[in-house]
């Protein structure tokens, strides 16, 4: 039996709700909930829940460029 690759695409905290609404919509990716460890400012090595796509490469690629492209049109706006 083949087993399937399957990658996460982790949403950056601060991420906008309408966002990822929309990559919930539009791309064949299922949302899940991963602990990774963040560390930044005096946060050294602090472990949060953050969202996450899971599917296909391919489609968490395309869900990625969306992604950026949303986040820098809200940044810029």
């Amino acid at each position: 039996m083949t087993e399937i690759e399957e990658v996460d695409l982790v949403i950056p905290p601060g991420t906008p709700r309408s966002i990822i609404r929309d990559i919930a919509a539009m791309f064949d990716l299922e949302m899940v909930s991963v602990t990774r460890s963040l560390s930044y400012a005096n946060m050294v090595n602090d472990e949060r829940e953050l969202i996450a796509f899971r599917g296909s490469p391919e489609e968490a690629a395309k869900a990625e460029e969306y992604l950026i492209t949303k986040i820098r049109e809200f940044i810029d706006s």
